[in-house]
Parts: structure tokens; C-alpha cells; sequence
């Protein structure tokens, strides 16, 4: 679920988009714009990172400075300067910038269910299912990074809780990485999967969107509506309002916990079931 953010209590405005450090205009003041803090409150100063394909010199230094004023920072000073290999330079830049943000109309995916215990997780499962919710998850395509779906499914977990593999009314499947398309279907349908699990770490070229739509295209495929299972993608690169336009169900993002995987299956699966 798409939700806007409230205004940020207490935030404070420097003023507006051209007017340096002057005091807040009325109307900045009641939208509550928020500038960047670097030094000192509202200054506006940032820190930005980035590469360019050609060998660290003085010239390529300018090059950093100039994209950084085309970006909107002014003054814009290099902070950090690092040769990768013969033909790139790595760039830290520092510098202000007059843009301001307004809170009062950021979108996020707020959390549209309840945070169970693993105890309250498995009571529900089994009151609801009569039998184990089955889970498979693994990394699709070429990404072997599975640091992710383990921290998720693994029973060591992640952040203080157990993996989905310490709940006793969950049978999980973790494929691993380098998992093809095909082969997760194929598995899911062995396994009668209630729900699949997906981690992409891997970004370039947009591997991780392209991934997550052949694959929410190939369980469409091999399964009809009601019978398909629940399709959840995971990874830093991600943005949770994408589902929808991925295909999949949920997306979770940096910093989710086994709990909060654990507790939305038991609201999509379960309480739904319990409601059809």
C-alpha cells in the first residue's frame, strides 16, 4: 500500500529553493521543507560519489567539479580522488546545494500487517492450513550472492531473529544461487510452494528487473490465478513501489527481517485463505 508521508515534526526550512541561508518564507515554513545538513544546521551540504571512464589528472578533477555543478551543487569541492585501474577515476565531491524536499508528499510502502512472533506465525499456519506452508526461495539467474535469501531462510537469520527455517510450521526450500528461471518453477510446482522467494543483489544493466519480470512471467505461465503462488522479491536495489509493475506480490528492501517475511505469509497466505 502507497502512502504519503506526514510532515516531519520539528522539521525545519532555511528558506527557499534561491534564497540561501535567508529565513524561512511563510509557506516553506508551513509545508515544513526540509535542506540537507552537512556542517551545521541547513547549510545545504552534501556528499556525493560517483566514477568517470578516464585517468585520474587534474583535468578529469574538473570534470568532477563541473558534473557536480551540473548536478545542482555550488560550490562543488573534490574531497577525494582515487585512480581504478588505468582508465577510471573514483570521485568524492562536497558541496551545497539550494534544492529542499517536502515530506508532505513523499510515497512509501507502508507495512499493511501485523508483526507476529514465530509462535503466533506457526499457531496461525496451523490453524488455517492443517499442514506446513511450503517456501521456496533462492537467486535467479547469474547472481551468486546469496548473503540475502540466507539471512531470510537460513536459521541463523538475520538482526537478532531466527530464518524461516526455525519455524516449525514452515517447510523451506532454499535453492541457493545461480537458479534458473525454469528450475524454480519446476521446484515450486514439485514442491506445491505457497510461496516463492527471490534475492537479487546483482544490478547492472538492470539484471535484477529483468530477472524479476521473466520470472513472475514464467509462474503466470505454469500456473492458473488461484493457484499461483505468492511471488516476493528481495534486494538493496529494489524499490518497494514497483511490485505491481515487476509482477510480484511484495517487494522487500535493505534491512528487512525473517519476522517481517515470516509475518506477511501469514497475512497473504493464511489470513486470505481463512477469508476466501
Amino acid at each position: 500500500m502507497s502512502k504519503q508521508l506526514p510532515p516531519a515534526e520539528g522539521a525545519a526550512d532555511s528558506g527557499d529553493g534561491d534564497s540561501g541561508g535567508a529565513l524561512p518564507t511563510a509557506s516553506a515554513a508551513a509545508k515544513r521543507l526540509l535542506r540537507p545538513y552537512g556542517d551545521t544546521t541547513g547549510d545545504g551540504m552534501v556528499q556525493l560519489s560517483f566514477t568517470l571512464p578516464m585517468p585520474h589528472s587534474k583535468i578529469v578533477e574538473g570534470a568532477a567539479v563541473q558534473l557536480a555543478n551540473k548536478m545542482g551543487m555550488d560550490p562543488a569541492l573534490v574531497v577525494h580522488a582515487k585512480a581504478m585501474g588505468p582508465d577510471f577515476t573514483f570521485f568524492v565531491v562536497y558541496g551545497r546545494v539550494n534544492h529542499l524536499v517536502d515530506p508532505s508528499v513523499v510515497e512509501v510502502v507502508e507495512r499493511d500487517y501485523e508483526l507476529l512472533t514465530p509462535k503466533e506465525v506457526n499457531a496461525a499456519i496451523k490453524r488455517a492450513l492443517r499442514r506446513r506452508m511450503v517456501v521456496v526461495g533462492g537467486c535467479i539467474g547469474t547472481d551468486a550472492h546469496t548473503v540475502g535469501i540466507d539471512a531470510i531462510l537460513n536459521i541463523k537469520g538475520f538482526a537478532g531473529e531466527k530464518g524461516l527455517e526455525y519455524y516449525r510450521e514452515l517447510k523451506v526450500v532454499n535453492l541457493g544461487a545461480q537458479v534458473s528461471v525454469p528450475q524454480l518453477v519446476e521446484r515450486a510446482v514439485e514442491e506445491k510452494a505457497d510461496a516463492v522467494l527471490v534475492s537479487q543483489v546483482v544490478t547492472q544493466r538492470d539484471a535484477h528487473l529483468l530477472n524479476t519480470r521473466e520470472m513472475s512471467a514464467a509462474f503466470r505461465e505454469a500456473f492458473p490465478p488461484a493457484r499461483r503462488p505468492l511471488l516476493v522479491v528481495g534486494g538493496p536495489r529494489f524499490d518497494e513501489t514497483m511490485a505491481a509493475d515487476l509482477g510480484v506480490d511484495r517487494v522487500f528492501t535493505r534491512g528487512t527481517t525473517p519476522g517481517e517475511v515470516a509475518s506477511y505469509l501469514v497475512h497473504r497466505v493464511v489470513t486470505e485463505k481463512m477469508s476466501a
